[in-house]
């Protein structure tokens, strides 16, 4: 692969950001750090699982500082690369919070795929966790019964014995 790796220490601004409407957005990784602005295209369940390590990581260390102003990035959605995986971890002797993504590789090449690793501290990562779960709160709402997604057009929920699709 020909992208570009990133290793940003530290991050000035970090957000999660969307296009689209409900039901079909399309999420973004917004990250500035020394005036370079980076942003990864992912999937929803990426964020919803970065949301949640971060509130395992940050119950597991006990601290409790404020967070930083939840403020994205801003800047246009092109995406630099698309995300395959991402974690969150901790490196105790830099006393930072590091979110790591490996990218999306078509062509077989896992080898060759881009990395990125974002430092931050834990301010910074509990303003990304507050910000990331308004940006996913926003979304379809949930119905009440089975928790699935409702759409404008309706919901046939199986709670309710509707009629859903097999797949």
């Amino acid at each position: 692969m020909d992208s570009e790796s990133y290793d940003m220490r530290p991050v000035d601004a970090i957000g999660v950001a969307t296009e689209g409407e409900p039901g079909q957005r399309r999420f973004f990784l917004q990250v500035v750090a020394a005036g370079k602005a980076v942003t990864l295209a992912c999937e929803k369940f990426h964020i919803q699982g970065l949301v949640q390590r971060i509130e395992q990581l940050l119950e597991a260390r006990g601290a409790k500082l404020e967070p930083a102003a939840p403020a994205p990035p801003a800047g246009p959605l092109q995406p630099t690369w698309a995300v395959a995986e991402l974690g969150l971890g901790f490196n105790e002797s830099k006393s930072l919070f590091v979110i790591v993504a490996r990218e999306a590789v078509t062509d077989g090449d896992a080898a060759g795929a881009a990395t990125a690793r974002f430092w931050l501290d834990e301010r910074q990562l509990r303003g990304l966790a507050k910000q990331a779960e308004q940006v996913l709160s926003a979304g379809r709402p949930l119905c009440q019964f089975c928790g699935l997604p409702v759409d404008p057009a309706g919901h046939p929920c199986p709670a309710a014995n509707g009629s859903r699709p097999i797949f």
